[in-house]
């Protein structure tokens, strides 16, 4: 009996300490699999706008391997917090989708940050100051760049090589105006480039002379090539160097992605974009260098290339760098008044504009693009330039039958009212930019009259009424990367010190501009499966901002940026 006795003490110590075991094993491999499937990174306490129709807002946020797993109340994400998720309290700060600037000159505006600075220049005397300054240091022969001038808020007087030539007598001189459409030289860079009287306007562009014929140094559009091509490429290294500084101040901003549509202007070789593909682009990806995501487009004329690429890589080249389409140019701007109208300028009654592009050559391209699938964008701003371009879209998408195309026209500045009606119809976007508004409002009446600008300019609302999609950008560096300023503008339509809104019912509302930077600026990419909200599945980038409700946020959007993430990783500041 007491050997029975041992027996059953000694099997039931075994089968409990066996149990133990087994639990002990159970509950590690419970908590084995509930790490594999905890997330990275928990966002709670925040007032988060998702630019998600489904579930508009929400407080918390749940993210692994930088995207999103999950976004609701916390109880919905509790879950998932494991042991070594990083949890981040926002104290019911606002949380918005990482803004995505629809149009920038990426590396040009990563280079011009170490040019000759212009923008705000109100006289002559000044201007003049600020080129003799740039002189110092400079060896002879060296180029002097600048830009940003605009000639609107000095009275209008368009500057003139004679104003800089005493004060850069040994240095040419090349001054961009601030809409990248105009170009000031000084005489010694106009012979480097063998201008004189004789020269002849290219198609395309202007060369501003005398009444006797002589250049005065003001060069328009496609006349520009004439000095850009004599001045010396930036180096790769000036150019990589461009890429991290530009992406450091998007990223200061808010912006966590752009649509770099390249250092390619009127005048300008198509072969710079391909050559900072190469030599900039790729070289960051590869190098894991990249800070924010890019997207590219690329000259029309080169749509071969592009089609080619695409065929072989994909659009994705990398989370980072995608290829989006190409981009060509149909008329100029109306601050160098060469934006194309239907009635000429009011201050230049035998001026209408200039095409920039003929129409056969750009109908025959778009064509050939469509058929290889290649997303289209082409410049448009005066409003005969839009009517004309959605024309030949409606052509394009007849000829090669019905598919999804996202035909883009970049600037659609100034449209006939009835216009608007046509983009949500054909299902075009509009990629604009509300900061040019602050640069034309002033001028505008005085250069297509009162009916015109009161009734065709910036037409957001209206746009946005008819149906069509508009994605915002800043075209910077021809404005600044600021998306926090342009939603301001398209909110209100007011200058500094202007107490009433330039064309009020043009105004839009907040949820319609922060979409207009996320979600829709995704959708004119094809990329809204992967960037634009934070919804589960994208891309875990956001913008944080001081603002602790969504009510102070909407009452006063804020001008800084408290942090900015990206693949859910604090990248500013």
């Amino acid at each position: 009996m007491a050997m029975a006795k041992n027996f059953l003490t000694i099997l039931s110590a075994t089968v409990i300490a066996f149990s133990a075991i087994l639990l002990r094993s159970r509950l590690s491999t419970t908590w084995r699999w509930a790490e594999v499937f905890a997330a990275d990174v928990v966002v709670v306490d925040a007032t988060i706008y998702t630019s998600d129709p489904v579930l508009p807002f929400a407080e918390a946020m749940a993210i692994r391997n930088g995207r999103i797993l999950r976004v609701g109340n916390y109880s919905d994400i509790k879950d998932l917090i494991g042991q070594v998720t990083c949890i981040l309290n926002f104290e019911g700060k606002v949380v918005v989708p990482g803004f995505i600037d629809s149009h920038v000159h990426f590396l040009y505006g990563g280079l011009r940050m170490g040019h000759l600075e212009l923008r705000g220049v109100k006289s002559q005397d000044k201007f003049i100051e600020k080129v003799k300054e740039a002189m110092r240091g400079k060896l002879p022969g060296e180029w002097v760049l600048g830009s940003g001038w605009n000639n609107d808020i000095w009275g209008g007087d368009l500057p003139i090589a004679s104003w800089i030539d005493d004060v850069t007598p040994n240095n040419p001189v090349w001054l961009s105006r601030m809409d990248g459409h105009m170009g000031l030289a000084n005489t010694l860079a106009m012979n480097i480039a063998g201008i004189s009287k004789y020269t002849h306007d290219p198609i395309g562009g202007t060369i501003s002379k005398t009444m006797d014929g002589e250049p005065t140094g003001l060069f328009a559009d496609s006349a520009m090539k004439l000095l850009l091509d004599v001045i010396p490429e930036a180096s790769v290294n000036d150019r990589r160097d461009a890429l991290i500084k530009a992406s450091k101040y998007a990223l200061m901003r808010g912006v966590t992605m752009v649509v770099d549509v390249g250092r390619y202007f009127p005048g300008e070789t198509v072969d710079h974009v391909w050559k900072d593909l190469s030599d900039v682009y790729r070289w960051a990806d590869s190098a894991g260098k990249m800070l924010i995501r890019v997207c590219l487009f690329f000259p029309l004329q080169t749509w071969s290339s592009l089609a080619a690429l695409i065929q072989e890589n994909g659009r994705a080249l990398s989370e980072w760098l995608y290829l989006g389409g190409v981009k060509a140019f149909f008329d100029g701007s109306l601050g160098s008044k060469s934006a194309l109208f239907y009635e000429p300028y009011e201050d230049d009654p035998n001026n209408y504009g200039i095409q920039v592009t003929d129409f056969d050559w750009l109908l025959n391209m778009t064509l050939a693009c469509d058929k290889s699938s290649l997303q289209v964008a082409i410049h448009a701003i005066g409003d005969k330039a839009n009517d004309l371009v959605l024309d030949l879209y409606h052509s394009v998408a007849s000829s090669n039958g019905i598919r999804d195309r996202r035909f883009r026209i970049e600037h659609a500045q100034h449209l006939v009212p009835a216009t608007t009606a046509r983009f949500g119809q054909q299902r075009v976007i509009a990629s604009v930019q509300p900061d040019h508004l602050l640069d034309d409002a002033g001028s505008a009446e005085q250069k297509i009259g009162a009916i015109r600008a009161q009734t065709g300019s910036y037409l957001f609302q209206s746009l946005l009424s008819s149906g069509a999609r508009i994605a915002f950008g800043s075209d910077w560096p021809i404005a600044d990367i600021n998306p926090l300023k342009s939603i301001k503008t398209a909110l209100t339509r007011r200058l500094p010190n202007w107490k009433t809104a330039w064309i009020s019912s043009e105004r839009i509302a907040l949820d319609d501009a922060l979409n207009a930077y996320t979600i829709s600026a995704a959708h004119a990419i094809f990329l809204d499966h992967e960037v634009g909200s934070l919804s589960p599945g994208k891309f875990a980038d956001f913008v944080v901002f001081p603002s602790t409700s969504w009510e102070e946020f909407a009452d006063d959007v804020p001008t800084t940026v408290f942090a900015t993430y990206i693949n859910g990783v604090q990248a500013y500041p």
